[in-house]
């Protein structure tokens, strides 16, 4: 399962002439980054430079403001976690929607994954039913954060016990032993071995201390007066 890229894969080109262009300003073009934004919803893409474009006609024209549609802006960007995405649309947010309900709790949601608290995100998330509303829209979020933890986890461990991967991922049983499958990973006698790779690879440091020849004639010259 890979890690949702706030890059497509391709972008159509009525939506790249409009963020290329002086007619991302134009407020008369909302509907089709909207309607653009609903296609990411459901095909499970992201376009972080197109939901931002968004967010700025908002900034400018606050009539034209749709808060389902800022709420689901802010859900791609957590599926697309540790990009920063979620942190530049809150800094197009104005002060009284920062501080609205849906917001803050997405916030926190945000929190708990950048401070890599896998399990308390999942205790958080199941715990209260607005969280599967205020996600409902975005297709395949649960698997999204999954795939961004299991490239946090790639990335620090090259082992890790089955039993604190699984409240990581929020999975257990055949669902657990599945996603260790698609990752490549292999699991025996309770622990997860992750393949070795650019990040998790111990690395050798080699500390070197340039002297210049007067700092070692010096140095020399006092163990001789020693």
């Amino acid at each position: 399962m890979a890690r949702v890229s706030n890059t497509p894969a391709s972008r159509p080109e009525v939506i790249q002439s409009l963020i290329d262009g002086v007619d991302r300003y134009n407020p008369d073009n909302v509907s089709i980054l909207e309607e653009y934004l609903a296609t990411q919803c459901t095909n499970k893409e992201c376009d972080a430079m197109a939901n931002l474009a968004i967010l700025k006609l908002y900034q400018f024209n606050a009539h034209l403001t749709n808060d389902q549609v800022v709420n689901n802006i802010l859900v791609k960007a957590l599926t697309t976690l540790p990009e920063p995405d979620f942190n530049l649309c809150l800094y197009l947010l104005n002060e009284q929607m920062v501080t609205e309900e849906p917001v803050v709790r997405l916030i926190a949601l945000q929190d708990l994954i950048e401070q890599a608290r896998f399990a308390d995100f999942w205790k958080l998330y199941e715990g209260d039913d607005i969280y599967k509303e205020l996600t409902a829209e975005v297709l395949g979020f649960e698997d999204s954060i999954r795939a961004n933890i299991a490239g946090a986890i790639a990335m620090t461990f090259q082992s890790i016990e089955t039993d604190n991967l699984g409240a990581y991922l929020h999975l257990k049983g055949q669902a657990l032993a599945d996603f260790i499958k698609a990752q490549g990973w292999t699991e025996s006698n309770g622990v997860v071995a992750i393949p070795v790779n650019k990040d998790n690879e111990a690395k050798t440091t080699v500390l070197t201390e340039n002297i210049k020849f007067e700092q070692l004639t010096k140095v020399i010259g006092h163990s001789n007066d020693a």
